[in-house]
C-alpha cells in the first residue's frame, strides 16, 4: 500500500496516470472557494489536463482551495498531507475504472484557522480568478424575486461594520469582497469572480448578488466592483457522488493507493464558459471546454433536462423503496416517466443548442442515471430540494402554463416532493429531510391530507403555482394518490391511465 504524495507518484502502479509536468513550478492563478467532489472532478481535472498538455502557460494556473465550513476542516487536513494530491477514479458503466492523479491543486487553506492567509492569496496580484462551487443556496437570492437575502447570520456577521473593518470574514461573499476591497485600495486590478453551481445565470446571479452585498458595506465599493470585476456564467456537468468509506477501499484493493479523500466520477464531462475574463484565463478550449460568447442555451439544456429529470426521479424512487439513482434509472417503469417528462415536458420549453442534438441527449441522460458503478444517492439528489425545484422545474412549468404546454407529469414531480417532505416512504421507513428550510417543509406537508395545496402556499418558492387551476388540479390529484397507492402504482396509473404520459 503506498501512501499518496508528491515524493510516491514514481512508485505507483502503472495503470495509474500520473503528472508529469512539473509541480513545484505550478503557481496559484486560481482561488477557489468550496472544494468539493464536483469541483475537484471537474474544474481541477480541466486545468491537469491543461498542465500535462504541456500548454505554455499553463503552469500559471495553479488552484489554491480554500473551506469554510467545519466539515471543511478534515478534507484540508487530509489533502494537506497528500500534497493537495487526490486520486480521481472514472467509473464506466460496463464495470471498466481509470484512474488518474491530479495535480492541479497546490494548496488548500481552511479560512477559519487563518482568515488572513486566504485574504493574502486572494488579494495577490498572481491571483486573476476566484472560482466559486458552493451550492444553489450559497447565493442568497430569494428565488421569486431574485433580490439578495440578507439575514443569513454569517452574512450579517460580515457586514457589521467592527467586523468588517477586523479584516475576518465568514463567507464566501465576505472572503470576495473584503479580498476586492484590498485589490482596489492597492490598485491592483479585480480578479475575475467565475461561478461553477448549477444556477441559470450564474455569473450574473453571482454580480448581481455580491455587488449588492458590497454596496451594503460599501456603496462605493459595490459601484467599482459593479463596473470593473468580470462574472463569466458557465454550465457545468459531470455526475460525481460523494466519496464514501467503500471508494477509499476501492482505491486501496484496486489500484494499491492509500488515498484519504479519491473522487469517484462518470465518464462524461461537459464545461460551456461564457469568454470573460478581465485578467485572462487558461488556455480552456485545448482541453474540450466550449468557450462561448452565450451560455443560457447550454445552462437551460443543463438545468431542465439533467437536473429536473434528476428530480423528476428521485423522490419517487426514494418513496418506492430504492436508494440509488442507478436503481431508479433502470427500472423500467421510472426511465420511462424520466424519457416522457424530458420529452413532452421540459424539452420543449427550450431553443436549439449549438452543436447539441437534444434527443440524443435526453437518451443519453437516461443511460448515464443508469450507470450501476457511480451509486450517486437518491437521499444526495433530494437534498436542499427548496434550492433546486425553484430553479430546475418551476421555470418548466411556469413555461408550459404560458404557452400552453402540458404541466401533468411536472405536477407528479411537485408532489412527490411534498410526499417526500412528510418524512417516510411508502414502507414506513423514516426519511431524513435534509433542507434549509425543513422545519416549514414538514410543516406544510403535514398538513396536506386534510389541506391538498398547503404545500404550496408558499409564494418564494412556487409562485403561484397553487392559484393555477391547470396545475393545482393535477397535482392534487397525484398526492392524493401517492397518499392512497404509493409512489410505483401513483406513476404506473399516471401513464396508463386516461391521464397516460401518451396523450
Amino acid at each position: 500500500m503506498i501512501r499518496l504524495a508528491s515524493s510516491t507518484l514514481v512508485e505507483l502502479d502503472p495503470r495509474v496516470s500520473v503528472p508529469t509536468y512539473d509541480r513545484s513550478q505550478v503557481r496559484t492563478g486560481i482561488v477557489h472557494v468550496g472544494v468539493g467532489g464536483f469541483h475537484r472532478a471537474h474544474q481541477a481535472m480541466y486545468l491537469d489536463q491543461l498542465m500535462e498538455q504541456g500548454q505554455p502557460g499553463a503552469t500559471e494556473w495553479g488552484i489554491t482551495g480554500v473551506g469554510l465550513l467545519p466539515h471543511d476542516r478534515t478534507m484540508g487536513e487530509i489533502l494537506n498531507t497528500q500534497d493537495c494530491l487526490y486520486t480521481l477514479v472514472v467509473k464506466h458503466p460496463g464495470g471498466q475504472r481509470t484512474a488518474r492523479v491530479i495535480g492541479s491543486m497546490i494548496d488548500y487553506l481552511f479560512a477559519p484557522d487563518d482568515p488572513e492567509a486566504v485574504l493574502a492569496r486572494m488579494s495577490a496580484p498572481e491571483t486573476r480568478i476566484v472560482s466559486l462551487t458552493v451550492t444553489e443556496g450559497g447565493y442568497h437570492a430569494n428565488q421569486v424575486t431574485g433580490e439578495f437575502e440578507v439575514g443569513d447570520p454569517g452574512i450579517l456577521a460580515d457586514l457589521d461594520t467592527a467586523r468588517a473593518a477586523s479584516g475576518t470574514p465568514t463567507t464566501a461573499f465576505g472572503y470576495i469582497v473584503e479580498a476586492l476591497a484590498r485589490r482596489r485600495a492597492d490598485g491592483i486590478a479585480p480578479f475575475t469572480v467565475m461561478s461553477c453551481d448549477n444556477i441559470q445565470g450564474n455569473g450574473d446571479v453571482a454580480h448581481a448578488m455580491i455587488t449588492a452585498f458590497a454596496t451594503l458595506r460599501d456603496p462605493g465599493l459595490g459601484a467599482w466592483i459593479d463596473r470593473t470585476v468580470a462574472f463569466p456564467n458557465s454550465m457545468v456537468d459531470r455526475i460525481t457522488p460523494v466519496t464514501t468509506d467503500e471508494d477509499r477501499a476501492m482505491v486501496r484493493e484496486e489500484f494499491g493507493i492509500d488515498d484519504g479523500w479519491p473522487v469517484v466520477c462518470e465518464p462524461f464531462a461537459q464545461w460551456a464558459l461564457e469568454d470573460h475574463f478581465e485578467l485572462g484565463r487558461p488556455a480552456l478550449e485545448h482541453v474540450g471546454v466550449q468557450m462561448v460568447t452565450d451560455v443560457v442555451p447550454y445552462e437551460l439544456m443543463k438545468l431542465r433536462l439533467l437536473n429536473a429529470g434528476h428530480q423528476a426521479i428521485c423522490y419517487l424512487g426514494y418513496l418506492s423503496g430504492y436508494r440509488y439513482a442507478h436503481e431508479v434509472s433502470q427500472d423500467n417503469l421510472f426511465a420511462t416517466f424520466l424519457l416522457a417528462y424530458m420529452q413532452i415536458e421540459a424539452a420543449p420549453t427550450l431553443a436549439p443548442v449549438p452543436g447539441v442534438d437534444l434527443d440524443a441527449y435526453q437518451h443519453q441522460l437516461v443511460e448515464r442515471f443508469a450507470n450501476p458503478e457511480i451509486r450517486d444517492t437518491l437521499a444526495r439528489l433530494c437534498a436542499e430540494t427548496s434550492d433546486r425545484i425553484p430553479k430546475f422545474v418551476i421555470p418548466v412549468i411556469q413555461h408550459n402554463l404560458t404557452h400552453g404546454g402540458q404541466v401533468r407529469l411536472s405536477a407528479l414531480v411537485l408532489a412527490s416532493w411534498a410526499r417526500y417532505a412528510e418524512g417516510v416512504d411508502d414502507k414506513e421507513q423514516a426519511i431524513d429531510i435534509v433542507d434549509r428550510r425543513r422545519d416549514e417543509l414538514v410543516e406544510r406537508a403535514h398538513r396536506q391530507v386534510q389541506e391538498p395545496l398547503a404545500f404550496l402556499e408558499d409564494h418564494t418558492l412556487f409562485g403561484d403555482l397553487r392559484d393555477e387551476a391547470r396545475f393545482a388540479e393535477p397535482y392534487a390529484e397525484a398526492l392524493k394518490s401517492l397518499h392512497t397507492i404509493g409512489a410505483r402504482a401513483t406513476l404506473l396509473a399516471w401513464q396508463q391511465g386516461p391521464h397516460s404520459t401518451r396523450d
